[in-house]
């Protein structure tokens, strides 16, 4: 799937670029992402689909055998023992493409993220007082 390393202006454009079977896996994660983090904004960074708010949220990408997932080094090990069944890095998950997508935790990860930057841009705000 070399045909994520092409630039893309939108998320929609992303998913494009997948087979059908591959897009409804980035559908499906885009939509939780939304549920779960309402008041995100979409872009594309690091040729990625991104939710901002605040700050950089969750991105999430297609691969060859997989879907990453990269909420963040705090995330990751916030919910260590839920990800354990899961390949992980410092700041991602690898969800396998044969596998459904744990859409119930890949919520509950966001919300702990919209908590996490809303707290860090709120002492942010306050440090800058």
């Amino acid at each position: 799937m070399e045909k994520y390393k092409k630039s893309v202006g939108s998320i929609d454009e992303y998913i494009r670029t997948f087979p059908k079977t591959v897009g409804e896996k980035l559908k499906a994660m885009r939509q939780t992402i939304h549920a779960a983090a309402p008041g995100a904004e979409e872009k594309i960074s690091y040729r990625v689909p991104t939710f901002f708010l605040k700050g950089n949220l969750v991105h999430f990408a297609a691969f060859k055998n997989h879907i990453g997932f990269f909420p963040e080094p705090s995330a990751i090990l916030a919910f260590k023992k839920e990800l354990s069944a899961f390949a992980t890095t410092k700041g991602g998950v690898q969800f396998p493409l044969d596998k459904p997508l744990p859409l119930a935790l890949v919520a509950r990860i966001v919300k702990y993220r919209v908590t996490e930057n809303l707290k860090n841009y709120q002492a942010k705000l306050e440090r800058n007082k």
